[in-house]
């Protein structure tokens, strides 16, 4: 079974989201759970985890609903709540008891929005924040840039009950040809049983118009060697990944890199590995 570990919807007629212009304008659009539906069975995708791209409640209950009404397809929401607030145990609690809440399997924050990425994670009410997430047995999606890299391994070793995924391999920067101190760094997160890492958002760290050019698949096959396919899990990335490659040309991205493992190690990248950390 092929499971899609990270995708989003969105409707900009609902709500706002400030970062779709210039470049990113063509993605000011609804991108639903039929529209979804379309791209992933023909690519073979059985289930799916839908991820927060606005930093509201609201748009996390949207996506609860959304997998609740999707007939099995939307197996995962990964939501979003201020880690910051004095009661996040109570916000959890609240959009588990909601339609769709047993749909609810980890939080994100965009942390690499904030001002100071590495200062942000390190924060005793984000930490608190998230033990809070720990407790409440979810996982927490973890996106920033390779400089916080570090910062996540901290993390990772201050919390070793709060099981993390790294978010598209942290965004190399594949379109300078960026490779350390990346490499390096993700290495000494992945000697964290705790950590996984998702194989997505690859093709628009690269040259839109000429991703298949630049040595993408070295580093997809990094991502995979540092942290084995038992703890690799294959992303869409969708919609945004239309701005570079057609959702099926992402999967065959993965399935070229992992080409040459066992099949028990290609069935864990495309579904087993997000299944299991996911808990869906």
């Amino acid at each position: 079974m092929i499971v899609d570990a990270h995708h989003h919807l969105w409707d900009p007629g609902r709500r706002p989201y400030s970062w779709m212009t210039g470049a990113y304008a063509p993605l000011a659009d609804k991108f639903g759970t039929e529209e979804l539906r379309a791209v992933a069975r023909a690519a073979g995708v059985s289930a799916t985890v839908a991820v927060q791209a606005s930093a509201t409640e609201e748009e996390t209950r949207d996506l609860l609903a959304a997998a609740d009404g999707s007939g099995g397809l939307i197996a995962g929401v990964v939501g979003w709540v201020d880690l910051t607030a004095p009661d996040v145990p109570e916000r959890l609690a609240a959009l588990g008891a909601a339609a769709g809440g047993d749909r609810l399997v980890g939080i994100r924050h965009q942390v690499q929005d904030e001002p100071d990425p590495a200062a942000w994670l390190a924060r005793a009410d984000v930490r608190r924040g998230l033990q809070a997430v720990a407790a409440a047995g979810l996982v927490y999606d973890v996106l920033i840039f390779p400089p916080e890299l570090p910062a996540a391994r901290a993390l990772a070793e201050d919390i070793p009950e709060l099981p993390l995924v790294l978010d598209h391999a942290a965004k190399p920067r594949i379109a300078e040809g960026a490779w350390e101190p990346w490499s390096s760094d993700l290495g000494a997160l992945a000697e964290y049983d705790h950590v996984s890492a998702k194989l997505s958002g690859l093709v628009t760290e690269a040259p839109w118009d000429r991703w298949r050019e630049t040595g993408i698949e070295r580093y997809a096959a990094r991502l995979v060697e540092a942290f084995g396919p038992d703890r690799t899990m294959w992303g869409s990335d969708w919609p945004v990944c239309t701005l570079a490659a057609a959702y099926a040309d992402v999967l065959a991205l993965a399935e070229r890199v992992i080409a040459g493992l066992g099949p028990a190690d290609r069935a864990a990248v495309l579904g087993g590995s997000a299944t299991r950390v996911y808990g869906l």
